[in-house]
C-alpha cells in the first residue's frame, strides 16, 4: 500500500527556503512505500500593489531571523532592487504550469534561486516565463498554461486540499497512511531525522 507525504509549502514562503537542504535530506531517507505529494497552499494572492513599508520591514527582518537561525543565504539586495508585491499566487501557477511538462520541482528550485539569491521579483509573469525557458521547457505552452483556467482551477483546488489539511502555516508535512485520515508530521528545519521517526512510527501504528 502506497502512503502519501504531504508537502505543503508555497515557492516564495522564506521558511520553505530555509527548510529546502533538510526536506531533500528526508525526501531520500523516506521508507520504502512513501509517495511525496507537493500541495502548493498560496500564500498570498494576486496583487498588482507595492508592498506596503512595514510589511517590507517585517518580511526582511523574517528572512534575517532565518539566516541567522539556519544558516540560510539570502540576497537582501531584494529589497532595493525590486518593488515587492505581497503575491505569490502567480508563482504557485508556475510551479503547476511547469508540472504539466514534468518539472514542477525544478521550477520551486528556480523561484527560489531567482528570489532569494538573485534579488529577482517572481510576482512578475515575465521572470517566470524566463525561468521556463531556462529550464528548457517549452515557452509557448507554458505560458499558455500559466494564464489557463486549468491551472487556476488546479491552484484552487490545491488551496483548498492544503486548507483542509492539518497544518500550521508552510511548510508542513502531512501523512496519509494506507489511505487513512492525515495526520500531521513533526518538522525540524535542521534535523530530517525528526520528520522521519514520526512517519516511521504512524505507518507502524496503523500496520500493528
Amino acid at each position: 500500500m502506497i502512503h502519501t507525504l504531504y508537502y505543503v509549502h508555497d515557492p516564495m514562503c522564506s521558511w520553505c527556503w530555509g527548510y529546502q537542504p533538510t526536506w531533500e535530506k528526508l525526501k531520500a531517507a523516506l521508507p520504502e512505500g512513501v509517495s511525496v505529494e507537493y500541495v502548493v497552499g498560496g500564500l498570498a494572492p494576486d496583487s498588482n500593489q507595492p508592498m506596503p513599508a512595514e510589511m517590507r520591514q517585517t518580511i526582511s527582518g523574517i528572512w534575517r531571523r532565518i539566516e541567522s537561525t539556519l544558516g540560510t543565504t539570502f540576497n537582501h539586495g531584494f529589497w532595493q532592487d525590486c518593488e515587492p508585491r505581497r503575491s505569490t499566487y502567480p508563482a504557485c501557477r508556475a510551479v503547476l504550469a511547469a508540472g504539466g511538462q514534468a518539472q514542477g520541482e525544478a521550477m520551486i528550485a528556480a523561484i527560489q534561486r531567482a528570489y532569494y539569491l538573485q534579488a529577482q521579483n517572481p510576482s512578475d509573469t515575465q521572470l517566470l516565463v524566463q525561468l521556463a525557458a531556462e529550464l528548457d521547457l517549452e515557452p509557448g505552452q507554458f505560458e499558455k498554461d500559466l494564464h489557463s483556467q486549468a491551472v487556476e482551477n488546479a491552484l484552487q483546488q490545491q488551496i483548498g486540499l492544503a486548507r483542509s489539511l492539518p497544518i500550521n502555516g508552510f511548510p508542513s508535512l502531512v501523512l496519509s497512511v494506507e489511505g487513512e485520515l492525515p495526520a500531521s508530521v513533526s518538522l525540524d528545519y535542521k534535523d530530517p531525522s525528526v520528520s522521519l521517526v514520526h512517519i516511521e512510527s504512524l505507518i507502524k501504528g496503523v500496520s500493528e
